[in-house]
């Protein structure tokens, strides 16, 4: 079977991040991204060049978790697709892309942070979430035991 692949990119949230609903109630993240370019020199070093910025959205559940765990300044890498568009200003065509991400997620390899493995539990609020993962943690309440002697060798 073949690897299905995509485009991916590297780069750093550049702008506050912004979450807003669109059609029929979908969850948008917006920001401006920034990719870092180096340029290879004839010694084998690098020179860090100028960063480009670009549009950075992401849409439905991916775009809440997004809104909470990005920051500005935080670096990402994100799997997901270049998304040419255009648009009406003041009477004149404007064209534009934007990267659409599908996945996101910190860059290990230039951020530190925990994973929670803990299961997710679907359409269930934070509040609820957290509640069913304290009750599994906690002991039920038995009454105190006498320990049983066992005489041997009777």
């Amino acid at each position: 079977m073949a690897m299905k692949t995509g485009s991916s990119v590297s780069g750093f949230i550049a702008t506050d991040p912004q979450l807003t609903y669109v059609q029929q109630g979908v969850a948008r993240f917006y920001a401006r991204m920034g990719i870092e370019h180096y340029r290879r020199e004839d010694d084998g070093t690098f020179t860090q060049l100028e960063p480009s910025f670009h549009n950075l959205v992401v849409y439905r559940k991916t775009a809440e978790h997004a809104a909470e765990a990005f920051e500005k300044g935080d670096r990402f890498v994100a799997d997901g697709y270049v998304r040419e568009y255009t648009y009406d200003r003041d009477g004149h065509q404007h064209g534009g892309e934007e990267f659409v991400a599908r996945k996101i997620g910190h860059d290990a390899a230039r951020s530190t942070y925990t994973v929670d493995r803990t299961p997710q539990s679907e359409g269930l609020t934070q509040e609820q979430v957290t509640a069913q993962r304290a009750q599994a943690f906690e002991a039920p309440e038995r009454p105190a035991q006498q320990p049983e002697t066992v005489a041997m060798g009777q």
